[in-house]
This record gives C-alpha cells, structure tokens and sequence, in this order.
C-alpha cells in the first residue's frame, strides 16, 4: 500500500467524470479516532471485522468463519462514509468509493460490464476497502424488479463479491444504505454482507464536537455547544451542519447591514435551531414498521432499542 507516513495520508480511489476514468487521490488518513462518539458500533466493528481481518488464525482455530463484509444502516446524514473511511485508516488500506454514476448505463449489459472492472481494478489495488454507497440502488431485491436489465446487475454484484470470476484476497467490502429492508436477500448470506450494524444519530457528545468543528474558525461570540447540543438531540450530523450554515447566514446578513462583520451568537443558532427539525425522525417512523412486522430474525434491533430508550 502507498501510504506517506510522515504525512499521515493515504490513497482514496474515486472515479472523475471529467477524465471518465478511475483516479488516486492522497487524502488525509482517518482512524477510529477522528469518530466522534459511536464507542458500542467501533467496538462490534472491531470484534466482527478488524480482528479477523488482523488475526485470522486465531478465529479460524475456534471455528468462526473469517470473510464477508461491512453494512452499515441509519438515518442519513449519520456519517457512514466518513465511518468507513476509518475503517480505511484502522487497516492501512487504500479506500474505493464505488459511485453509482460510474457504473450504471441505458445500454444492456454495459453496467455489469462497468461493475466487473471496477472489482478488477479494486483487486490490482489490495488491501482496499470497496465502499457501496446507496447500496439499495444497486442491490435490491430482484423479486420485485421488473426490468431483467436491474436483476442482472444485481447478479453481476454478487458474483463479484463471491470472487467466483476472480480472487477477492484483500478486498474488504462495506456498504451502505437507508433503507436494508430493500435489498435482495442473497447479499445478507455469509460472506457477503453478514455483518450489520447501525450508525444512530450522534449523542450529546458527538453533537457537541461536530458543532465545534462546524464553528470552528469562525467569528463568533463564547457560544453554548453544551446547550446546543442538549437541545438537538435526535439530529444528525448533516442536520447540525444546516443548522450552522443558517445561523451563520444570519450572522453575514447582519455584517451586510452594520457594514463590518458581525460575530456568530447563541441567538443565531438558537433561531436557526427553531427552524429546523431533526431529519432522522421521518426515517425512525419508517424503520419502525419494519422493525415490529417485518423482522424474524431481529435484524433491526437495535433500531428498536433506540426507539424505546428516547420514546420515539
């Protein structure tokens, strides 16, 4: 792996549409310690796939199966591809960031196609993680698909996963999606998506570092985070973003009218705070059904447990 050390960076794969063509990116490199919060979900993380991954021998010596990967599951905007780009860091290995746009076509078989080489090119790049975002977009379920162009594709992704078309030895594949009820069953088997956790909104602490972060650099009065923070519970890292955006908004509109700039208050995020709702709720409502109708095998939860801690 090409990892500059001193730099503490490490080599993202992404597709640029300008140059139509997979390109390496040298980005700072994340670990579990750059995560805010989500102590119990990094720990099952590293009980489930960073110990096997580091220390095969000794889970193959008592029997458990070593392989399979990654898929993490929430409300959006509660940071599953900043989680896995971690999970990167935590391995040394380089990041792959499948997109959907790279891969999808009107033309039959061209997306299957598309797919196939980026496997390739992930399996010329090891160790990486192969990260899918929207995964349902890609894998759902194929019983309720119409089109036999969809169902293929999905087959094509689970062949590839399989490594049946070639060796998948170092490829560790995470994926990511709102909505796991909608994917196909077959990708829940061992050794392909096996291990499923949930990503919840973040906690009082989390929040208070993400508002920290979002603040940080800016002109701004001694503002209460603890405050903030406790009165936002529920929303997730996007929706605290928003939240500052508008209240920093409030703050420029403010310097335009003084002509000189004006600092961020309490009282502009207070305000902006007003406005907004937590965005997780809607989804909480949905996963919900799911959870009490749809769950034999108690999949979801966790998703249940967080429900009735916050009496949602």
């Amino acid at each position: 792996m090409k990892q500059d050390h001193q730099q503490n960076k490490f080599k993202v794969i992404s597709f640029d549409k300008e140059q139509n063509k997979i390109v390496e990116i040298d980005q700072k490199r994340e670990t579990f310690a750059d995560v805010g919060g989500l102590d119990d979900v990094k720990k099952k993380i590293n009980i489930d796939f960073i110990m096997p991954i580091q220390s095969p021998d000794v889970f193959e010596a008592f029997g458990k199966e070593v392989g399979g990967g990654l898929l993490f599951y929430g409300p959006p905007g509660c940071g599953k591809t900043f989680l896995a780009r971690a999970v990167a860091g935590e391995i040394n290995a380089r990041f792959l960031h499948l997109e959907l746009q790279s891969i999808l076509s009107k033309w039959s078989g061209e997306a299957e196609q598309n797919l196939h080489e980026f496997f390739e090119d992930a399996r010329r790049r090891t160790p990486c993680i192969l990260f899918i975002d929207e995964l349902d977009a890609l894998g759902g379920n194929r019983q309720k698909m119409s089109s036999h162009h969809e169902r293929m594709l999905v087959n094509q992704l689970l062949i590839e996963m399989d490594g049946s078309v070639s060796n998948n030895e170092g490829i560790y594949v995470i994926g990511a999606t709102n909505t796991p009820w909608y994917l196909d069953p077959a990708l829940r088997r061992p050794g392909r998506f096996n291990t499923l956790t949930f990503l919840p909104p973040p906690d009082f602490e989390a929040r208070k570092e993400i508002l920290q972060i979002k603040t940080e650099g800016k002109p701004k009065e001694d503002l209460q985070l603890d405050l903030i923070a406790k009165y936002t519970e529920h929303f997730s890292g996007a929706d605290l973003e928003f939240l500052v955006k508008d209240a920093i908004d409030s703050a420029i509109a403010r310097s335009f009218e003084t002509g000189e700039i004006q600092p961020l208050t309490n009282e502009d995020v207070m305000t902006a705070m007003e406005k907004r709702q937590p965005t997780t709720l809607e989804w909480f409502g949905t996963a919900k059904n799911y959870a009490l109708f749809s769950d034999a095998n108690q999949d979801y939860k966790d998703v249940l447990d967080y429900i009735s801690k916050y009496n949602l």
